[in-house]
């Protein structure tokens, strides 16, 4: 299954129920941010090695999956309506994060690219 399909499924699922009148951008950046908040809601109060596991917790999983699910629906729809092409898109910020972040610099630092010393 291809990106685009993906997208032409959600398009058909829409289509077929009349919700492109609201799929407007607008709407579904805030559908985006909301379920990105549901996913954040299930990792809240975890310790980082219960975040790390959180695949192997048999109610958690299930959340994890459901909610990534629904963010990644919403990015591929919202990308669908803006006309944009995700996989370029990606490829170019691949692009100017390896400016961002040269490896000589970067490796092994969680530090923000303007933190960087020389």
């Amino acid at each position: 299954m291809t990106i685009r399909s993906l997208q032409q499924a959600l398009a058909d699922f829409a289509a077929e129920r009349e919700w492109e009148q609201f799929h407007i951008p607008k709407n579904l950046a805030m559908a985006l941010a909301g379920e990105t908040g549901e996913l954040l809601a299930v990792f809240q109060w975890l310790t980082p090695e219960e975040s790390a596991t959180v695949m192997s917790d048999p109610q958690r999983a299930p959340q994890v999956r459901e909610e990534i699910a629904d963010v990644f629906a919403y990015l591929l729809r919202m990308a669908d309506v803006l006309g944009i092409d995700l996989e370029q898109a990606l490829l170019e910020k691949i692009e100017v994060n390896g400016r961002k972040y040269p490896v000589d610099r970067s490796r092994g630092r969680a530090d923000k690219y303007t933190q960087l010393g020389d």
